[in-house]
């Protein structure tokens, strides 16, 4: 995903009608504001309603948490970063994805806006369902709560320095990602999966280049 220009300024145009383009964005804390009752509320659900209890509710909930970092990565490494022949599927990758790459600094588009956000959702859950029945009220909203890790993450990782000096690996690793070589660090709220592929920068050998940093922080 090479463009000849990184702009650190404005964003990408993705539709030519203004109510798509209007579409097309979001702010963090509606994403949040739209999942919350979900998270909450499916569990309670479940607790009411089914015969298992807190304990296992809570195995469930975790169990969806770490599934999300492993869907993550599968979707940023072959979905997100498709290499495309036609120019259709360039099209649909630059805009689910390749304008982040393009316009790194814009704060609109961290997270799915919420249209498309509920129909993949929906069809989420209507699989885990399919998967794991009753289980899946209390394995989808720790699914969901990992998705919303992950994009305050992805926004923390653009917007700030990493807070502790244990989180720096992570925050380097998606540095790297953006402006070095965007075939590895595909891991954004964790690094495990990079470990597990073989997708990590090296960060010993790699120096860290503060003004390439600057650039993409908001």
């Amino acid at each position: 995903m090479k463009f000849e220009k990184i702009h650190n300024k404005g964003q990408a145009q993705l539709f030519r009608n203004q109510y798509l383009e209007m579409l097309t964005k979001t702010h963090p804390l509606v994403i949040w504001g739209m999942y919350l009752p979900i998270i909450i509320g499916f569990p309670w659900y479940g607790l009411q309603h089914d015969d298992y209890g807190i304990i296992q509710m809570g195995l469930l909930f975790l169990g969806g948490m770490l599934f999300w970092t492993f869907f993550e990565y599968i979707m940023h490494r072959w979905i997100f970063h498709m290499v495309a022949d036609s120019e259709r599927a360039q099209r649909i990758i630059y805009v689910l994805h390749g304008n982040h790459h393009h316009f790194p600094r814009d704060k609109e588009r961290l997270f799915m806006p919420p249209v498309p956000s509920l129909i993949i959702s929906s069809i989420i859950f209507s699989l885990q369902y399919l998967v794991l029945g009753k289980f899946a009220f209390s394995f989808f909203p720790g699914f969901m709560l990992g998705y919303l890790m992950y994009g305050s993450m992805h926004y923390a990782i653009h917007a700030w320095n990493p807070p502790f000096k244990w989180m720096k690996p992570l925050w380097r690793n998606h540095h790297l990602h953006h402006y070095k070589n965007d075939h590895q660090g595909f891991g954004v709220s964790t690094t495990i999966w990079d470990h597990v592929f073989g997708t990590m920068f090296d960060l010993d050998k790699e120096k860290e280049d503060k003004e390439k940093v600057k650039e993409l922080m908001y």
